[in-house]
């Protein structure tokens, strides 16, 4: 019972540090995905070149290494002393350039499923290519990468153990203190059981979103 109070507000604490970098890695990473996903399909060589690479670099590499060099590398290649206070800035810059790989091959497939025929359609009403893009393209898209989107979001959900790297004291983290503190397993279990909840919710917000958007169908 003793080890239950103090386990349970800690695991909370960390829970929340968890939600912060995935609702930020969200934020960043999925308006950035698109930006590259154009860039990717661009028909200007040199920067659809910069995006292959960047796409390459980002999903061929550990994240746990790109965490690292985003923590240390400002002071071993600049000298610039970050402070502690860098940690989380690190952390959401390294997760969100990551997965705004991912999400970019996602929405470029995405893109790339749509019928020349409605882009057609579209410039003999009278529509910009940005209109074109925004209003009859992406809501497609979307419907179509949904699933796959949602495997990377859960995969992130996850992933957010990694920042443990960095010193943050996220849920995995305090797991793992307090597992060392009390000698026991029950703070993994408990954590794990977090996990899984999260990871039940995520999947429950993902399945009505894809239900409310069966407006479309192939």
């Amino acid at each position: 019972m003793q080890m239950m109070s103090v386990v349970l507000p800690d695991l909370g604490a960390g829970f929340v540090l968890s939600l912060e970098i995935f609702v930020v890695t969200l934020l960043g990473a999925l308006p950035l995905g698109i930006v590259i996903a154009l860039a990717r399909m661009s028909k200007f060589k040199p920067l659809s070149l910069v995006a292959r690479v960047y796409i390459s670099f980002m999903r061929g590499t550990p994240l746990m290494l790109q965490l690292m060099a985003l923590m240390f590398g400002p002071y071993y290649l600049l000298g610039v002393n970050m402070g502690s206070g860098w940690k989380f800035g690190a952390c959401a810059i390294g997760f969100i350039l990551n997965y705004a790989a991912y999400f970019a091959e996602i929405y470029r497939s995405g893109i790339q499923s749509i019928p020349v025929g409605h882009y057609e359609a579209a410039e003999v009403l009278g529509y910009s290519r940005a209109q074109t893009f925004f209003y009859i393209v992406l809501p497609q898209v979307i419907k179509r990468i949904l699933p796959a989107m949602g495997n990377e979001v859960i995969t992130l959900v996850k992933d957010t153990s990694l920042a443990f790297v960095l010193g943050i004291a996220e849920m995995f983290t305090e797991a793992k203190a307090l597992a060392a503190s009390f000698v026991s397993m029950i703070p993994y279990v408990i954590a794990a059981a977090i996990y899984w909840i999260f990871t039940l919710v995520v999947e429950f917000i993902l399945n009505k979103t894809e239900k409310k958007l069966d407006y479309y169908h192939d």
